[in-house]
């Protein structure tokens, strides 16, 4: 019995030993420590540093005005060329580029050139400036020649990080690498030597992004939402965060971030309004028949027009890289008709490419006999198709019967069409395609002295009185309106178009349909039952919206007007992102809905967003430690 008890006492010590031994290990062993990141400071230590700057395109903004003049100036296009200087190191356009390297021409799109310097290695920044130079005529009859510098564009470039800043920087108002200026406006793109091709620097792959700087990001998607890394990192969003880029619009211009990606290569971007248009002409009738084409003035006219409001307009009429695109000559149709709209159908369907539609506008300039122009919905209620005639009853009708008349009519005449894919639709405001009583009576019921107020004093280029009515010699300075009302008129009579303008129009119903039974304006009936907003899985959250509005509207980039902002969640959501800010321009009665400009994480009541400056301001706080 004694041994019993006394091997039960040697197992219990034993135990006691086993347990004070496990514990006195314990308390040894050594508190794991969480990594602490190392910045790896280097530079450039894959490739021999160099930086790269892409002049992509330089227009001359001064058509626009020459064209609304009496004179002889619109013939002779500006004399021009480039000079960058990279830390007192310079090249030059001319005498390297092309025949000359001087470039005679209004617009230099569809030649891109570019330059690079060598860079010491491991240099952290270079200051770099962009300088326009025109070649003025002096002296009698202009035979001498003045090189005066039109525009100069002042940069430091950071080859952490590749971004760059003055005169044009990230998400500054006219979009990174576009810079408007007062003579000239110019794209470009600063790039640096770097191993793997994508132009994610080696410094932001091994300290931001945590990527391979050996492998190009440009073909990888690692959060599989349909754009890729480097694109996503140029652009300020999250490559391992799932985002719905077929629904973010923070620019609001209809133009969705996947298909400003598609659109990369004709300066799309997604903080920057953009307003893309596909043209095609129509063939000639005979060889004394007038070229049913879209006027390069023309162009130039509504791509100023528009850039002087801080949207860019680019212009499709035969670039070389889309099949079926812009540039075609349809074949000859005497005449089509608004109201029977669906008879553009035929080249809407066959000419104007379905990846375009939703994202362009089309517009086909031909014949009418009426000399007019309309726009019409040939898909559903979306106003994106625009027919505009350029013929002999085209001169007669709008009163122009020179070669510069014919472009500034033609100009009125699109512009007026494109505002209604602007929304600025008849209905909404009397004033809008409005025309004398002798001609069409739109509204009967109106007093005579209230129609014609508004006949008057609405000065825009969507009331007909100033496109077609008015002929060119016509006083008050009016003759040559090219441009939508500022309202400085005065309501009720004149409203403001540019807080009007809604971009998105062209791609969703409008609320009323021009049926053929329509006489009068007076007989639209807008029904405006149309959902502001679908989203389904998403609740609205009324105390986020509230208490975020206002700080929320720094991710809407829209121009001319404020917006209405609403803030969604998603619950029980783990992983991504669970909360959604929409916001909708404040056009009215002009209709629009809400538009996805940003995600974000509702964690534990608190709001996050990505933000990649901070994940660099936080590299460079380590860096400043060491």
């Amino acid at each position: 019995m004694l041994v019993k008890r006394e091997k039960v006492a040697i197992g219990i010590i034993i135990i006691i030993i086993l347990i004070l031994a496990a514990l006195l290990q314990f308390q040894k062993a050594p508190v794991e420590k969480k990594e602490e990141k190392i910045i790896d400071d280097r530079i450039s230590p894959m490739e021999n540093q160099a930086l790269f700057v892409e002049i992509l395109r330089i227009r001359n903004r001064g058509l626009m005005d020459k064209m609304l003049s009496y004179s002889l100036d619109w013939r002779n296009p500006p004399s021009f060329y480039y000079v960058i200087e990279v830390d007192g190191k310079k090249g030059s356009s001319k005498g390297n580029v092309g025949e000359t390297g001087v470039y005679t021409t209004w617009d230099t799109l569809g030649y891109e050139s570019s330059m690079v310097f060598d860079v010491e290695e491991e240099k952290e920044s270079s200051k770099v400036v962009i300088s326009i130079v025109e070649l003025v005529p002096t002296g009698l009859f202009g035979r001498n020649v003045k090189e005066v510098e039109k525009e100069r564009i002042e940069l430091k470039y950071d080859y952490r990080t590749g971004r760059w800043n003055g005169d044009d920087h990230f998400m500054d108002k006219d979009g990174m690498g576009h810079y408007l200026g007062k003579n000239y406006e110019v794209w470009f793109n600063l790039y640096q030597a770097d191993y793997d091709h994508d132009g994610i620097p080696y410094w932001v792959e091994v300290n931001i992004l945590g990527t391979d700087p050996a492998v190009d990001d440009s073909k990888l998607d690692p959060d599989n939402d349909g754009i890729p890394t480097d694109w996503e990192w140029r652009f300020g969003y999250d490559p391992f965060t799932y985002n719905e880029h077929d629904k973010l619009d923070p620019d609001i211009d209809g133009i969705e971030n996947i298909e400003e990606y598609m659109l990369r290569d004709y300066f799309a971007n997604p903080f920057q309004p953009d307003i893309y248009i596909e043209t095609d002409g129509m063939e000639r009738k005979g060889i004394f028949d007038l070229p049913h084409i879209f006027y390069k003035e023309s162009q130039q006219m509504i791509i100023e027009r528009f850039a002087r409001h801080g949207i860019n307009v680019y212009i499709d009429d035969g670039w070389n890289a889309y099949p079926n695109g812009g540039g075609e000559l349809l074949p000859y149709q005497a005449n089509l008709d608004d109201i029977l709209g669906k008879q553009l159908l035929a080249f809407y369907k066959h000419n104007f490419p379905d990846g375009r539609k939703g994202v362009f506008r089309y517009v086909v300039v031909g014949v009418r006999q009426d000399g007019g122009g309309f726009i019409t919905p040939v898909k559903y209620n979306r106003f994106d198709a625009i027919y505009v005639s350029n013929d002999f009853n085209s001169m007669i009708t709008r009163i122009a019967f020179t070669p510069r008349e014919l472009r500034v009519m033609l100009a009125k005449a699109i512009l007026h069409e494109l505002g209604h894919s602007l929304g600025l639709m008849p209905g909404l405001f009397p004033g809008i395609d409005l025309v004398s009583r002798r001609v069409y009576d739109r509204y009967p019921s109106m007093p005579d002295d209230e129609y014609n107020a508004y006949l008057e004093k609405y000065y825009s280029v969507m009331n007909y009185q100033y496109i077609y009515n008015k002929p060119w010699f016509y006083s008050e300075n009016r003759s040559y309106l090219f441009d939508y009302s500022d309202g400085s008129s005065g309501l009720p009579y004149d409203w403001n178009d540019w807080e009007h303008i809604y971009l998105p129009t062209f791609q969703i119903d409008v609320p009323a349909y021009e049926d053929p039974s329509i006489e009068t304006f007076e007989d639209f009936k807008p029904v405006r039952d149309y959902p502001e907003l679908v989203a389904k899985g998403w609740r609205y959250d009324e105390n986020l919206t509230q208490k975020y509005a206002n700080e929320f509207k720094k991710f809407v980039f829209i121009k001319n007007t404020d917006a209405d902002i609403k803030v969604l969640v998603k619950e029980n959501e783990k992983d991504g992102y669970n909360l959604r800010v929409y916001a909708k321009p404040k056009v009215e009665p002009v209709f629009a809905v809400y538009s996805l400009v940003a995600e974000g994480k509702l964690i534990d009541g608190e709001v996050e967003f990505y933000s990649q400056q901070s994940l660099i301001n936080e590299a460079m706080e380590k860096l400043k430690e060491k």
